[in-house]
């Protein structure tokens, strides 16, 4: 994988296998006073829907940040490095509490990282709609 910009909606084959494999990522939100929070996550990519997807708890920073923003959310990055490759996704942070959309999040978060997450009532998902993404590899 060069690096380039590529088109979040249409990556190339090395670009979206990279995103298929296990790999801890960084996502990146503002807090209230415009400094970044940087925490480890998991992160799934669906580039059909033009998403990436964290799945967290409902009373988590991460959470409160992008909900403080607004109902137009926030914008947001997400990242993951493997030596000399990395890859970055951007765009527009919402957290939906719809049980539709976490399950299919957990489903897709079970598939890249090989595990079912723990059960947890308070889990909602925060979803990126993907304006922009990059990588080197």
């Amino acid at each position: 994988m060069p690096s380039y910009p590529v088109n979040p909606r249409d990556p190339d084959d090395s670009y979206l296998g990279f995103w298929r494999e296990r790999h801890l990522c960084t996502l990146t939100t503002l807090r209230p006073d415009g400094t970044p929070h940087v925490v480890p996550v998991g992160v799934t990519y669906d580039p059909e829907a033009g998403l990436a997807r964290v799945i967290t708890n409902k009373s988590s920073t991460k959470v409160r940040n992008v909900l403080a923003a607004g109902p137009d959310g926030m914008r947001v990055a997400v990242c993951q490095v493997d030596g000399r490759r990395w890859a970055t996704l951007e765009g527009r942070a919402t957290v939906s509490t719809d049980p539709v959309r976490v399950e299919e999040a957990v489903r897709r978060y079970a598939e890249r990282y090989s595990r079912m997450p723990s059960p947890n009532p308070s889990r909602v998902v925060i979803e990126i709609e993907l304006t922009a993404a990059m990588g080197h590899g």
